[in-house]
């Protein structure tokens, strides 16, 4: 990896280029929103509900008369954490259960992936919302559900990849000489699958946010007054008639940020997927 880092591919890559350009102010505004957002996104100011373009409002406002542009700065930052946890989570728990089916087999293996096969039968927006259903919205609750979601994508990949793995000589040449699992894990096997991950992380994090928009989207995410982008455009749909705009800007910025990740996640493939060079 580090090697590639050297050679430079990433950087030859103009369409990687091009997605880092865009998310990193995108990361940025996430991490400092709070502290630009000219208006305090819970500030309602009756005097301008549902106003179009004004001054010192240049996005307009919501029903309540609250700054959109001050909203969507800020309503970023809640919708990242949900994605980057839930991801984290899923990244942890799949890639280690992978690795522990294609390493042991046998009755492990048939434990392991036979959970993943279950919670793959339902499509993951379906899954979200019986859990969400149950436990209830939050940040919390919103990232343990999406990390789970999402889990078998990596142990899945995990679990290939460790099975094409392990029969390397060198891995053989590991266990003949009584290293022990750990060393095996850090050393052998996990170095060799990383390229997979990285890319399943893009891809994941996309869809955690699409995700967490969805289920904002229907009251089962982040909870009010707090903004997200989901939530936002759920609290829109009731006036796009009066202020058309209120429903079009977060779901521009929504759909840009999908797509950015998304694009990055198409160009980490043909950078560290060595059967496209082949």
């Amino acid at each position: 990896m580090l090697k590639k880092l050297t050679d430079n591919k990433f950087f030859e890559n103009k369409v990687f280029v091009f997605s880092v350009i865009v998310l990193v102010p995108i990361l940025i505004l996430a991490i400092i929103g709070p502290y630009i957002a000219p208006y305090d996104p819970l500030e309602i100011n009756p005097s301008m509900v549902l106003k179009s373009a004004a001054p010192g409002h240049p996005l307009g406002t919501d029903e309540f008369g609250r700054d959109i542009l001050s909203r969507l700065i800020c309503g970023i930052r809640p919708t990242f954490i949900v994605a980057i946890g839930a991801t984290a989570l899923s990244l942890v728990a799949g890639v280690l259960l992978g690795i522990f089916a294609g390493y042991f087999g046998g009755a492990v293996e048939q434990i392991i992936m036979r959970v993943m096969d279950i919670i793959l039968c339902f499509p993951p927006i379906l899954l979200a919302l019986v859990v969400v259903g149950f436990w209830g919205p939050g940040i919390q609750n919103l990232i343990v559900t999406i990390g789970i979601v999402y889990s078998p994508y990596f142990a899945r990949l995990a679990f290939s990849s460790t099975m094409q793995v392990k029969k390397q000589e060198f891995i053989e040449a590991e266990i003949s000489l009584g290293a022990n699992f750990t060393r095996i894990l850090s050393k052998g096997i996990f170095p060799n699958i990383l390229a997979p991950i990285i890319i399943q992380i893009s891809l994941t994090l996309a869809s955690a946010i699409l995700l967490e928009s969805g289920l904002s989207f229907l009251g089962l995410g982040i909870v009010p007054p707090t903004p997200s982008l989901g939530l936002m455009i759920g609290e829109a749909r009731n006036y796009i008639l009066l202020n058309p705009m209120y429903v079009i800007w977060p779901s521009l910025f929504l759909g840009v940020t999908i797509l950015v990740i998304n694009i990055m996640g198409d160009s980490l493939r043909d950078i560290l997927d060595p059967r496209l060079h082949a």
